[in-house]
């Protein structure tokens, strides 16, 4: 099998960054297949079958009203993050990119068997398919918000901290296989935090230090040179999602979490 790279990620800023990252360190991108989101009725409607309608009113109000301050107020330490993370959202060139309805299309299964990488590096997409995942037989690598498996899902670090559980409010390279965040553990990492980082910051320290480890997950792809686990790892097991806004409110109060 040819020593290929491609990706696979969803919209959004955070698979830019990735990229760049990557091509900047000398590993090369062969194709990037961006799947389309899905939408927002169809999402509302899956989450409410799984957690319910008042969880996620709330949640949907934790976006509304509270994310677009914290973006706001956060606006000079996102900066600093960038810099300090040499994180580069300049777009990626178009002629790298391919566009699919679905990272479990028949299209993005197709584009997978006409590549046949070694590695596809995986960012922000939907649950990938055991057919997916057949399709070829690279490696398929995550770069995951959280420290698994005790921090699966959605904003690993923020319901650390709300644990007061320090030791594994941090970031996480693993295979992937079918279930949310489940693969075996390639990397993991923690991450500093300051007085002025906030849920919406945290995802971007994650990043910052799960990128050079993103990076050395692939190389050992690359190489042949496979190494599961890490002392990171906790027994427990949790699944975790966003926070309603009565859920952020309450934790900033009596908990002092941002």
């Amino acid at each position: 099998m040819e020593k290929k790279v491609i990706m696979m990620v969803g919209e959004g800023d955070s698979p830019v960054m990735v990229y760049n990252y990557l091509t900047s360190h000398g590993i090369v991108i062969d194709k990037v297949i961006i799947e389309k989101p899905i939408s927002p009725k169809v999402f509302l409607k899956r989450r409410i079958r799984n957690i319910g309608w008042i969880k996620v009113m709330g949640q949907v109000l934790n976006r509304i009203f509270v994310v677009p301050f914290l973006r706001w107020s956060s606006r000079e330490r996102f900066k600093e993050i960038k810099e300090l993370g040499n994180l580069d959202s300049t777009q990626i060139p178009g002629d790298k990119i391919l566009r699919v309805p679905s990272v479990n299309s028949e299209e993005c299964l197709e584009e997978l068997r006409k590549q046949n990488p070694k590695v596809v590096g995986v960012v922000n997409t939907r649950i990938i398919s055991g057919k997916t995942l057949k399709a070829t037989e690279a490696d398929f690598i995550n770069i995951h918000a959280g420290i698994t498996p005790g921090y699966r899902g959605w904003h690993g670090a923020y319901w650390a901290l709300v644990r007061k559980d320090l030791a594994h409010c941090g970031v996480t390279v693993h295979k992937i296989d079918e279930g949310i965040d489940t693969g075996g553990i390639l990397y993991q990492d923690t991450i500093d935090i300051t007085d002025r980082d906030n849920y919406y910051t945290y995802p971007y320290l994650q990043l910052v230090k799960g990128l050079p480890l993103y990076k050395r997950a692939i190389e050992d792809m690359l190489n042949g040179d496979e190494t599961f686990g890490s002392e990171l790892a906790t027994n427990e097991d949790g699944l975790y999602y966003h926070p309603t806004i009565w859920e952020y409110i309450s934790n900033r109060v009596l908990l002092d979490v941002k």
